[in-house]
């Protein structure tokens, strides 16, 4: 499906010209009309505060400050303006403990480096056609980290229909994030 993003704003906060070039690239091609850019998680912090994009694409390891610490910091800082912004991750690390280290820090999509220009459209359109639940809790806030649900266990703690729609092991539901 075919989307208008001509008025959706993005932020990419990546250190490495060439990838924030090839990004703006890819991200014009698809209809983004508004994109900033920032080196590091510190500037990415500062344009998201004075900015608030739709939408934030940023690598992982990046000095000062990485794009785990700032999903955490968009998501918990008081001063955030848009807590629910969706965080598209880039990384090389494919490793299941890296993937679950950037979803328990509230990252929405995660996105394998190297990539091609498919793989990044496919997590857009999953933030838009499949948009995840916030939750809070005490430790995490974040889109709810569980992706599949289990409809063919039919064991004693299954809960019923009513209680299936909020998550109930990681804190209240808060609300859905679409990004359009």
């Amino acid at each position: 499906m075919a989307y208008d993003f001509s008025d959706v704003s993005v932020l990419i906060v990546e250190d490495n010209q060439p990838m924030v070039d090839l990004l703006k690239s890819l991200l014009n091609t698809y209809g983004f009309e508004q994109v900033s850019t920032a080196r590091n998680g510190d500037e990415g912090f500062e344009v998201f505060c004075k900015e608030s994009p739709d939408l934030v694409i940023t690598d992982w390891m990046m000095k000062p400050g990485d794009g785990i610490s700032l999903a955490r910091r968009m998501r918990n800082d008081p001063i955030s303006p848009n807590q629910f912004v969706p965080v598209i991750l880039m990384t090389g690390f494919s490793e299941q403990r890296r993937v679950m280290q950037a979803r328990d820090a509230g990252i929405t999509e995660f996105l394998v480096k190297p990539f091609n220009a498919r793989d990044l459209y496919r997590r857009i359109a999953q933030i838009i056609e499949r948009p995840r639940q916030f939750v809070r809790s005490e430790d995490f806030f974040g889109p709810d980290r569980r992706r599949k649900k289990d409809t063919d266990y039919a064991g004693q703690n299954r809960r019923d229909a009513a209680e299936e729609t909020e998550p109930t092991d990681t804190g209240p539901l808060v609300k859905n994030n679409p990004l359009i």
